[in-house]
């Protein structure tokens, strides 16, 4: 999330091209070397492309409640929202690319690849840890023994720091004329992103997940125990799936997210596929907490980052646009292909688990869609219409932290004149 500064490395900011590989153009040979200082040009698609999942973050924030079409699906199945998180994690690996485009200190670029992902880790760990409560409340702190591990901005640090890594240490100097020798040059990224994407298919479907038992704080601060039948392997419902259990046994069932995606499946809701009261005949699972960003599942989240990498690393080794737009169709009609070839045979996509096709189906969907977007503001200069988008894609990370988290509506309510009702929002005209 956020511009190229959130993950850029000095080093790279610093250093001077031969050509101006960002934009398509090859500069004269004759022209006289960039001074140390001066900055090399954004790619402007990139920041579009972010922009655009930011505004498609807010929207499904706000909108999902009520439309369901635009909430995050239940279980099994993707809907829009869905493909949040895997575009900023692709555009996390594409910006990386750029970033680490030279490396003259491997040691001190994983210094700070590994400082800005604690930062990144902590900042989410404040805001989704349960500090901060809500808008109506205006209370704050925080039971450590049932704070909140694992969030967005701690996934996309644990995806940007591995990537960051793989991207600093693991990448040849073979030349670059096609595509063939791009997969030759970064063939040990391709065998982390593979290596990664057999072990976490093999854990899912051959970890033995036991019955299990929670406790949940009912009316009156009065707990209820609830016991879940599982005893079975392979299994990918919400109940006795290896990711929940891998994240109760490691971080503690006390530390997940308690507001479950699948408390709208038919099974536990009654105004399916929206919140709803429990059926009569609800099982023991409903209200147990499950993390979507949990351990396990960002695995797969590291291989999106991945995927975007060698995305980014198009745009380093191919200077025309034709190649460059090439290169990424290709893949990202393949993936996508693969995708739902496995969720025809039973591998479902779903986004709770981040299973290996929802990772390929929504990481062809972005390649398509920064292709797309490239084609129109790269190559076309179609800049006037996205210009929002760009500023939007440019301060992604404050917006989200102002917007997402609650800060900026706690803000705007947290001041009034004698009334709480006298706060911003009848000063600006909203319930008044």
């Amino acid at each position: 999330m956020g511009g190229y500064e959130l993950v850029r490395s000095d080093d790279a900011a610093g250093a001077a091209p031969g050509r101006d590989l960002e934009s398509g153009a090859g500069a004269s040979s004759k022209a006289a070397p960039p001074s140390p200082a001066a900055r090399q040009p954004r790619l402007v698609s990139l920041d579009v492309f972010r922009g655009i999942t930011v505004l498609l973050m807010i929207i499904v924030d706000d909108a999902g409640g009520f439309i369901p079409a635009l909430n995050h699906s239940p279980w099994d199945g993707v809907t829009i929202a869905d493909f949040v998180m895997p575009f900023f994690l692709f555009i996390v690996g594409v910006s990386l690319t750029l970033a680490y485009k030279r490396v003259p200190d491997k040691l001190e670029a994983t210094k700070k690849a590994v400082l800005r992902a604690l930062k990144l880790f902590c900042l989410g760990l404040v805001l989704q840890g349960g500090f901060f409560h809500g808008v109506h409340s205006l209370t704050f702190g925080v039971d450590l023994a049932k704070i909140r591990l694992m969030g967005i901005l701690q996934r996309i640090a644990i995806a940007y720091l591995l990537a960051a890594i793989c991207e600093i240490w693991l990448k040849r100097d073979d030349d670059v004329d096609s595509g063939l020798d791009l997969l030759r040059r970064y063939r040990y990224q391709l065998f982390v992103g593979l290596v990664l994407s057999f072990t976490y298919t093999i854990l899912l479907y051959g970890i033995y997940v036991p019955d299990w038992e929670y406790r949940i704080s009912g009316p009156g601060s009065i707990e209820k125990s609830f016991s879940v039948k599982c005893g079975v392997r392979g299994d990918t419902g919400p109940a006795c799936d290896a990711v929940g259990m891998v994240d109760r046994t490691l971080l503690g069932i006390d530390h997940l997210y308690r507001r479950p995606v699948y408390a709208r499946t038919k099974e536990c809701s009654i105004n399916y596929p929206e919140n709803g009261p429990l059926p009569p005949d609800a099982p023991s699972w409903c209200q147990a907490p499950f993390d979507p960003e949990g351990l396990l599942s960002s695995v797969m989240a590291i291989v999106t980052c991945l995927i975007g990498l060698q995305f980014g690393h198009v745009i380093i080794h191919f200077e025309k646009h034709r190649g460059r737009i090439t290169n990424w169709l290709i893949p990202s009609f393949s993936m996508l292909a693969v995708a739902f070839l496995m969720d025809f045979v039973g591998m479902r996509m779903n986004k709770p688990l981040y299973t290996i096709s929802y990772t390929l189906a929504t990481a062809g969907a972005a390649g398509l869609l920064f292709a797309g977007i490239y084609t129109l503001v790269d190559v076309y200069g179609f800049r006037r219409p996205t210009i929002t988008m760009e500023w939007m894609g440019k301060h992604a990370l404050m917006i989200y932290v102002l917007v997402a988290c609650n800060i900026l509506p706690m803000f705007i309510r947290g001041f009034y004149w004698r009334d709480p009702n006298n706060s911003l929002l009848k000063f600006i005209g909203i319930g008044a």
